[in-house]
């Protein structure tokens, strides 16, 4: 059975009780033992561990996992310590780099945003190895758009940036007379070259933000 940290439990045990819940963690459970899948296991709710929903102040939304082995490592758009940036990684790193001065980044890995308060969900939490979208539709995002609902209704003023189309249909769970959302193109390169993604200044938006509702600034470098 998937279980949830500790932290999380009493928000959403409701949702874990569930039929569809329960054959998701029977499917999870047979696909890690017959398949290859990422993130590993005990990452699979590695956002929920690193990041307290107490401590959330902003939340990104991604869709699936990184499929390429060893990448994955449960926060979304994040790659494992020495991995290669994947493209939509890079472009993330550059606009920060414009945006806010910072130098890009050695390692790809976005433990320490989620530390801060960052909430990296992906709307799939795992996926079999080199076979993208492979384990949607089998309840992960019944279970995440309940997430995005509950931080909805239970805390204010977050900022949620939606990054492509994927995640901006996602606007449709959030009550923006608590919250803002940040919208842009994706940042992976078809969009990014496209004229979609550089530019949209979101990391200092979203810094400036948090500052205007008292709350200390992201360090995003």
């Amino acid at each position: 059975m998937l279980k949830l940290p500790e932290s999380w439990r009493p928000l959403l045990e409701a949702e874990c009780n569930k039929p569809y819940f329960k054959a998701l963690s029977a499917f999870v459970q047979s696909e890690y033992t017959e398949q290859t899948c990422y993130p590993p296991i005990d990452q699979i709710f590695n956002a929920f561990s690193s990041c307290s929903f107490e401590s959330i102040r902003v939340v990104i939304i991604g869709q699936d996992p990184y499929h390429g082995e060893g990448q994955a490592n449960g926060l979304c758009f994040s790659v494992n310590d020495h991995i290669s940036h994947p493209p939509s990684l890079k472009n993330i790193f550059k606009e920060i780099e414009a945006d806010m001065k910072l130098p890009y980044p050695k390692s790809g890995d976005l433990i320490s945003w989620a530390q801060q308060g960052v909430f990296l969900l992906n709307s799939s939490l795992s996926v079999r190895l080199k076979e993208a979208g492979s384990h949607q539709k089998q309840g992960w995002e019944e279970f995440t758009d309940n997430v995005i609902k509950t931080l909805s209704q239970q805390k204010t003023d977050l900022v949620f940036l939606l990054w492509g189309s994927f995640a901006k249909n996602k606007n449709k769970l959030i009550d923006t007379s608590k919250h803002h959302i940040l919208e842009s193109g994706h940042p992976s390169p078809m969009s990014a070259n496209r004229g979609y993604w550089f530019g949209n200044k979101h990391f200092s938006k979203t810094n400036a933000l948090l500052t205007l509702n008292g709350k200390s600034a992201i360090k995003w470098g």
